[in-house]
């Protein structure tokens, strides 16, 4: 996430808004973006849901959830998605922000 703050305003400059989602609570959530001061938003789904729903891995010997990044267009529609093999398996946001251009 540190990644993304980073470029945070080139996101918000083209128009993308960031949306964290993780399987914490939202009491775990507001003290990690406070502590952090993460510009986007985070939302909490301590049961999964949403994860579930865009199918973000669980791999129990990697220890948990591996990253997922999805870019969904104003319609709603997937027009980007990375599933990570580990935690360090992250597109470089220049890839992120390259596609957001193209639509």
């Amino acid at each position: 996430m540190a990644q993304l703050r980073q470029d945070y305003d080139k996101f918000a400059a083209s128009g993308a808004e960031i949306v964290v989602v993780g399987p914490d609570t939202q009491n775990v959530f507001a003290h990690h973006w406070e502590k952090e001061h993460y510009p986007f938003i985070g939302l909490p789904d301590p049961d999964v849901r949403v994860l579930n729903l865009y199918g973000q891995e669980v791999k129990l010997l990697k220890l948990g959830r591996l990253p997922a990044q999805m870019l969904i267009d104003k319609q709603g529609i997937i027009r980007f998605a990375h599933y990570g093999d580990s935690m360090q398996d992250i597109p470089p946001n220049d890839a992120l922000l390259d596609v957001i251009r193209a639509l």
